[in-house]
C-alpha cells in the first residue's frame, strides 16, 4: 500500500470528449444526411470538406480540456505510444460513443421529414433488404450506397477484406499525422493554433480517397453510435450486424488495429530519424 488517493474520474475531460465527438458527428454526420436527403451537398469533395472542418472545430473546442481524441482509436493509440494513462481509456471511449449516439439523435429529430420522404419516394422499408440506402446516413457501409448501390454486383466490388484493409490504412495514416502534427519536437510541426486544421486536411484527404470504399470511418464511435441509434430506430438487422455483417470488423476493430502501427510508425521510425539528423548536425 502507497497510501496514494486513486487518481479521480476524470468528469471534465469526459464531458469534454463526449462534446468533442458530438460537434465532430452533428457536423460531419450531419452532412451525410443534406448530400443523401436533400442533394444540397454535391458530390464527395463537399461533404469530405465538411468532415475535415468538423473535425477542425472539435480539436479547437475541446483540446484544452482532454486533448480531443474525439476517437477511440486515437485514444488507444495515445495510450500505447503517447503515454496516455490507460485507466481513462474506457472513460474516454465510453464518452465518445455517448456523444456520437447524442448527435444522431439530434440528426433524426433534425432531419426525420425528409427521411421519410428519401424512404416514401424510394420505396425503402426500414428495416428490411436495401434500406442501407437510408441507414447510410448514421452508419457505414461497404461499399458506399451512394456511390455503388445495393445489387450483388455492386457488394461485389469490395470484399470484406478490402473493407478492413481500408478503414485500417486510413485510420493508419490519421494516426500517424495526428502524432507528427502534435509532436512538439518536429521543427516541421505547424503552430499549436493551425495544428486542427491540418489534422482536418489530412482527414479531408483520407475522405476523398477511401469514402467510395466504406464511407471512410477511420473512427469506431462515428460508426458505432449512430449505428446503435439507427438499430433503435427501426433499421434493426440491418443495421446491426447489417446486410453483409462484419459492422464491428470493419468500423470498430480496423480502426483501433490500425491505429497502433500508424502511431508507433512515427514515434520509432520517424521520430528517431529526426533526433538523429539533429544529433549529427
Amino acid at each position: 500500500m502507497t497510501g496514494e488517493r486513486p487518481s479521480p474520474f476524470p468528469w471534465r475531460e469526459c464531458f469534454a470528449e463526449t462534446l468533442g465527438t458530438f460537434i465532430l458527428v452533428l457536423f460531419g454526420v450531419g452532412s451525410v444526411h443534406v448530400a443523401v436527403l436533400t442533394g444540397a451537398l454535391q458530390g464527395l469533395w463537399e461533404v469530405a470538406v465538411v468532415w475535415g472542418c468538423a473535425v477542425s472545430l472539435a480539436i479547437f473546442a475541446t483540446a484544452a480540456a482532454s486533448g480531443a481524441h474525439i476517437n477511440p482509436a486515437i485514444t488507444v493509440a495515445m495510450a500505447l505510444w503517447r503515454g496516455f494513462p490507460r485507466a481513462r481509456v474506457i472513460p474516454y471511449i465510453v464518452s465518445q460513443v455517448a456523444g456520437a449516439f447524442a448527435a444522431a439523435a439530434v440528426l433524426y429529430l433534425l432531419f426525420g421529414g425528409y427521411l421519410a420522404s428519401f424512404e416514401a419516394t424510394r420505396r425503402i422499408v426500414r428495416g428490411e433488404a436495401g434500406s442501407e440506402r437510408s441507414a447510410m446516413v448514421f452508419g457505414e457501409y461497404f461499399p458506399n450506397p451512394a456511390v455503388a448501390g445495393e445489387s450483388p454486383d455492386a457488394r461485389a466490388r469490395v470484399s470484406h477484406v478490402q473493407a478492413m484493409a481500408a478503414e485500417a490504412i486510413g485510420t493508419l495514416f490519421l494516426a500517424f499525422f495526428v502524432l507528427a502534427v502534435t509532436d512538439a519536437r518536429n521543427p516541421a510541426r505547424p503552430p499549436a493554433s493551425l495544428a486542427p486544421l491540418v489534422i482536418g486536411a489530412a482527414l479531408t484527404m483520407l475522405i476523398m480517397l477511401l469514402a467510395p470504399i466504406t464511407q471512410a470511418g477511420f473512427n469506431p464511435a462515428r460508426d458505432l453510435g449512430p449505428r446503435l441509434f439507427s438499430w433503435f430506430a427501426g433499421w434493426g438487422s440491418v443495421a446491426i450486424p447489417g446486410p453483409r455483417g462484419g459492422f464491428f470488423t470493419v468500423y470498430v476493430l480496423s480502426p483501433l488495429v490500425g491505429a497502433a502501427p500508424g502511431a508507433g510508425l512515427y514515434e520509432r521510425v520517424v521520430g528517431p530519424m529526426r533526433s538523429g539528423r539533429e544529433a549529427a548536425t
